[in-house]
This record gives structure tokens, sequence and C-alpha cells, in this order.
């Protein structure tokens, strides 16, 4: 049996419907590839407008296709979820039966079958292990007990086993993951990951950097253009040549960072404002770096056991240890107690054995560096070390005459 002609557009737009109201669609139906916005507010650096623009392309072409599986990770708001649900809004289109949900629904649209007599547990697990398109967002944020795990990992190993075309979406890291749904969205033969590096679009660009743990925006005046090398104090050579070889050092890092850069030298010398000028570069090219004094960092590990906490203490200790910049100010001024040195020694130990860049400044010698710590600021295939001698910069006047602010301590470090 044909429909009739005269019913066929009666009958597709029936059909179309009818998927958009399995596939959960009716809250993003106007999320498509050609509204989505690659700068969804000013000031996005080139690097996360590039990354839109990826993602963007790698959303277009699995539509066209309807292979493999694409992930999408990235910050809440960055636009993860219109891509996906524009991938499922063209795939509905096209008559493809389509389910869209994001992971506690479809645990809770489980849960509700047990009760259900309408439809049982059995058919509603069926139905969404077998259709032709399955969209998941939000992949992370589901309560991960047993029983949801379990079910979350049958649903997807079933799509991985049978090659069925899968789309998923998540804003936690990959290893705070279920270690086996883990493995099967990180197999390159079938899966293909796209990072979009953009902030949230919704807020604004000051509550979006407050709300982290760096420190960065703090120091968003301190760049290469107004840093002072001093020659108007007419210091030493000795010492006017460490500022000009550290500064050159700090602008040439900020321009290709790779592996250790340290800055030691006393109080007020400059090292924060080289270390913030380098972040501030970063930032400007669409990366996301760190900046956070040592003491703070611990305090904000800390406080991640307070029962009020909103942050856990892994999701916390990943974000540092892996972040694509990590600047850490003031080395030497935090507590010496065992936690701290541990925590603090586990941050470094792996950006050092990952070979993550990472800047460092530090009013110590050497010698008073844990040993552990300082084995590694001492290899010269992954660090850089330089030596600021210039005393504290000139900060105020003193009856018309500038004065030195005083130093509490001068580095030895050679």
């Amino acid at each position: 049996m044909q429909v009739c002609s005269c019913r066929q557009t009666e009958v597709s737009r029936s059909l179309y419907e009818h998927l958009y109201r399995v596939s959960n669609l009716d809250a993003f139906r106007e999320m498509t590839f050609d509204n989505f916005k690659l700068q969804g507010r000013m000031g996005l650096g080139d690097n996360q407008v590039d990354s839109l623009r990826t993602a963007q392309s790698q959303a277009v072409q699995f539509a066209r296709s309807l292979q493999g599986w694409l992930v999408f990770t990235g910050t809440y708001g960055c636009g993860k979820t219109h891509l996906a649900a524009a991938i499922a809004n063209s795939a509905v289109a096209l008559n493809v039966p389509t389910l869209f949900l994001t992971v506690p629904d479809l645990l809770d649209w489980l849960r509700f079958s047990y009760d259900s007599t309408e439809t049982s547990f059995e058919a509603r697990f069926e139905e969404i292990r077998n259709i032709e398109l399955l969209v998941l967002d939000d992949l992370g944020t589901q309560n991960a007990t047993p029983w949801a795990e379990e079910k979350l990992y049958q649903i997807i190993n079933y799509r991985y086993v049978n090659r069925m075309p899968l789309v998923v979406t998540t804003n936690v890291d990959l290893d705070l993951l279920d270690g086996r749904i883990r493995s099967r969205l990180q197999d390159p033969d079938l899966v293909s990951l796209v990072k979009i590096s953009a902030p949230d679009f919704r807020a604004p660009i000051k509550d979006q950097v407050e709300s982290q743990i760096s420190a960065l925006y703090l120091h968003n005046d301190h760049t290469f253009g107004n840093f002072s090398l001093r020659e108007p104090e007419k210091l030493p050579a000795e010492e006017q040549q460490s500022l000009v070889k550290a500064f050159r050092a700090a602008q040439q890092y900020a321009e290709d960072p790779h592996g250790w850069l340290v800055l030691m030298g006393t109080y007020a010398s400059g090292k924060t404002h080289l270390a913030a000028a380098i972040g501030n570069y970063r930032a400007a090219h669409g990366e996301e770096p760190i900046l956070v004094s040592v003491p703070d960092l611990l305090d904000h590990l800390r406080a991640t056991f307070s029962p009020s906490s909103t942050v856990s203490y892994d999701n916390l200790f990943r974000q540092v240890r892996n972040c694509s910049l990590l600047i850490l100010d003031d080395l030497g001024t935090q507590s010496a107690k065992p936690w701290a040195l541990e925590k603090l020694y586990q941050i470094l130990n792996h950006r050092y054995d990952a070979h993550l860049p990472t800047v460092i400044t530090t009013a110590s010698t050497l010698e008073e560096i844990d040993p552990r710590i300082r084995s590694r600021l001492l290899d010269k295939r992954v660090c850089d070390i330089y030596l600021i001698r210039a005393p504290a910069y000139l900060s105020h006047t003193n009856g018309g005459q500038k004065t030195r602010r005083t130093p509490t301590r001068r580095s030895t470090a050679k």
C-alpha cells in the first residue's frame, strides 16, 4: 500500500511532528546550523572562534552521513547543545527516527517505566538502544548510582558494538566518567572528539572569569606594553640586564609556551607582572590560563572538603593539574605542612611528566624549595630560570624623592 499523492504532504507533516514529540526536541526546535553563532559575544579569542568553527563543521558533516560517533566537550553555554540539537533537527527533517535526551532525563524516563501501564521498561530500554540516531546531552551530570551507571553503559556499549550513530555532549573531564564508557568515547576508529574552548556566551566576561579559580582578572592591566624596565632608576648594569633578560624571556614564552619558565627575585621586582602579562597574552589568543598564588590554590583545595562546597576536590584538582597554562605565583610562601607540600608536588610532578606549560614565580632561593620540586626546576631540558636581581620597584615618594619599597627578603639563587 502507498499513500495517495493528495495526502502525501499531510502524512509527511504528521510523521515529522511525531518524530519531534518522540525525540523530545520541541524545546530545541529553533536550534539549527543556520542560526549557530560562531561568536556568541564580543571578545572571543582566535582559538575560541576556531574551536566553534571546527565544531560546527564536524556537526554538519556528521548530520550528512550519520556515521560513527561525535562527542562535544566544553563548558556550560559554549554551544555544545545547540550543535547536538541541530544534528537531531536535521535528522528528524529527513524522517530519521531520533531521540534527543539529557542523560538525567533518559534515566528518569527509564525509572518511570517501571510504574507505567503504557510502556514496559524492557520496551523503552530497547527503543533507546535501537533508535536510529541517539543524542545524549549533558553526560556526566547524572546521579552516579550503580544502577544508573550500569544502564547507561549498557546503552552506550550496545551502540558501540553495533556501530550505531551517537552524539554526546559533556562538560566534565572525560577522566571523571565511568572507565568503561570513557574507553568507548575515546576510540579513534569510531569517535570524533571535538573540544569547544569558547566560554559561556550567556554570561558576562567578568562573571565568567570570576567564577573560576584563576585570579588573572585581577591582573588584567599587567601587559608587556606597560612593564617598566626601570631605566630612570639607573640600576647597576647587572641588575638592569637581569630585568631585560627576564622581560625578553617572558615575551618569547608568551608567543609559544613550551616547558616551564621560572622567574625568581625579591618581592615587587616585577615577577608577577611578567607572569600575568604572559597569561593575559595567551587569554587574548583564546586560551584559558589559570593564574593563582600557591597559598590561594591550597586554600581552594582545602575548601572543597567543606560539606557546603559546591565544587568537588577531584574536579578542581584535575582542572589545575591539566589546564593548558598554569601560572603559580609566590611559590614558597605556602604552608609547609606535609599535606600542602604533597598536593603541590603532585600537581607539578604531573605537569612535569606531561610537559605542560607552567610559569612559576618565587622569592625563595632554590635551596629553600622542596627538594622534589627543586629537582624538576633544575632540569634544563624542561625549565628555564631567570633571576631578577633588581631590588623592589620604586613605589612611593617621600618629600618629593622616590624611595624603594624595602624587600622582606632577597633571593640568592644563581
